[in-house]
């Protein structure tokens, strides 16, 4: 029989602050921290893309705390204030007239880039030829897009940004349907899922920043390259002045020599 008494001292479970849902305000707070981190030579450039891509796609606070725990801030991830705008810009980007509904490439090529509107449903098919859609500046007809590519003795690129939820479930007979690509993302953007068929040929999703992301890592780059140029000019002028009062040592130890040998002569 249980007793009465038994339950008064449970403590109900608590929820688990690594499991908690991260928020947009949060990523970019983190994204932050890694921009001043490479700025100030704390990670390279290479780190750096990996860790930024991993913060934009990351969905709780456990896979937010392991890209900052090494660099000088908090290694919890303290929530945050709500952000005043719609930072990732999505909400913005979510609704319009779809700018073409499929895409077809017969021993040639196509493609889809920039600020076009993807619809719900777009087909590519590509016959020995190739095809490139692009959604990092893409608009989206609705939040569920569904992308079906076949591709016969062909290929198919589909590039999306590193914060686009993505799943990929095509098939490959005697090709290549690659999986990799599948991520989560931001849960207040759009989630598209690409499926489909690669027969002789292959469709892949890869990740990559947007232009805007790109372009400021490019500014960073250049910045500590010119640091660093300016860096190596300062130790040369430095070394170039100790040089100068070395030799200038050697030359008024050997007068002192000189003038000794004199003497005892």
């Amino acid at each position: 029989m249980t007793s009465a008494g038994s339950s008064q001292g449970a403590s109900p479970d608590l929820p688990d602050p690594a499991g908690m849902r991260a928020s947009d305000a949060e990523r970019e707070r983190i994204a932050e921290v890694l921009r001043e981190a490479v700025a100030e030579g704390r990670l390279d450039m290479e780190e750096f893309e990996e860790r930024l891509s991993a913060a934009y796609a990351a969905r709780t606070h456990g896979q937010l705390e392991p890209l900052v725990r090494d660099l000088p801030v908090p290694g919890s991830v303290a929530p945050a204030p709500p952000s005043p705008a719609d930072r990732t810009g999505w909400a913005e980007r979510i609704g319009g007239t779809p700018t073409s509904k499929w895409a077809v490439a017969i021993m040639g090529g196509f493609q889809r880039k920039g600020t076009w509107t993807v619809p719900r449903a777009f087909t590519a098919f590509t016959i020995m030829g190739g095809g490139e859609i692009d959604l990092r500046e893409a608009r989206f007809e609705g939040r569920e897009v569904v992308i079906r590519c076949f591709a016969l003795m062909g290929g198919i690129e589909i590039i999306v940004p590193p914060d686009l939820e993505t799943h990929v479930s095509g098939i490959g007979l005697m090709g290549g349907f690659d999986h990799t690509g599948s991520a989560d993302g931001d849960p207040t953007g759009p989630r598209v899922t690409v499926t489909g068929l690669a027969l002789f040929g292959g469709v892949s999703v890869e990740r990559r920043l947007r232009k805007e992301e790109h372009k400021r890592m490019k500014e960073e780059r250049r910045r500590l390259k010119a640091e660093r140029r300016e860096e190596l000019r300062a130790e040369r002028r430095e070394l170039r002045g100790a040089s100068r009062d070395e030799r200038r040592e050697e030359r008024e130890e050997r007068r002192l020599s000189l003038e000794k040998e004199r003497r005892e002569d």
